[in-house]
């Protein structure tokens, strides 16, 4: 007599039971790119303490006091500029007003100090203000005495404002650096970035959102 060969019974799997083990395999496979991108972001924003700005009286372009204190309460980044540059301050200026532009809404100001604060006079930085669009409900141009210009740029700020030999016509030439700074809410310097560095000017506006956000 010739015995069937035994089979195994075949084992069959619900739909519903399917559907929520490849439910299962989606959710553990997002898992990775909702987590790591959140760990990234949380890290990228741990900014450094680099001093304390000091208190400070200068003048804006409308003529009026500027003291530390507008610098309180929400981030501002800082630049350095002088009206008769015609080299990398217009380009410095032009990359504030995008800065301006795309920081809209998110409590976030801007300063620019001018390194020749003999000639730049509240007119003059009023009428360069207005060239580039500057908002002045957000966007301050200070200028002051010499001496205190300096002070407040070399120190705590670390940027040349060196004097070099005037150019043909009279113009000035001044060596100053070419960086935006974020000073958080408490006046407290945290960050330096390179303005030719299209990644390192998007990280100082996530950085200047991110203050702004938390207050820090």
């Amino acid at each position: 007599m010739t015995l069937a060969p035994i089979t195994k019974p075949v084992r069959r799997f619900g739909g519903k039971r399917v559907l929520l083990v490849m439910l299962a395999i989606v959710i553990v496979a997002a898992i990775p790119a909702v987590v790591m991108p959140i760990l990234g972001r949380h890290r990228a924003h741990v900014l450094k303490d680099m001093g304390v700005i000091p208190p400070f009286t200068l003048t804006d372009e409308t003529g009026q006091p500027f003291t530390e204190a507008g610098l309180r309460g929400h981030p501002t980044i800082v630049s350095f500029i002088f009206t008769r540059c015609d080299t990398i301050c217009p380009v410095t200026t032009m990359k504030m007003g995008r800065i301006q532009e795309k920081t809209f809404g998110d409590a976030v100001k801007l300063m620019s100090i001018s390194v020749d604060p003999t000639y730049d006079t509240p007119p003059r930085l009023a009428e360069y203000a207005k060239r580039y669009h500057a908002d002045p409900t957000r966007w301050h141009f200070i200028t002051g005495p010499a001496d205190a210009i300096h002070t407040l740029v070399e120190g705590p700020f670390m940027t040349s404002m060196l004097r070099e030999a005037d150019r043909p016509g009279g113009i000035p030439n001044i060596a100053h650096g070419g960086y935006f700074m974020l000073v958080d809410g408490n006046l407290h310097l945290r960050g330096m970035y390179s303005s030719s560095d299209v990644h390192e000017l998007d990280k100082l506006i996530l950085d200047a959102r991110y203050l702004a956000r938390t207050g820090t």
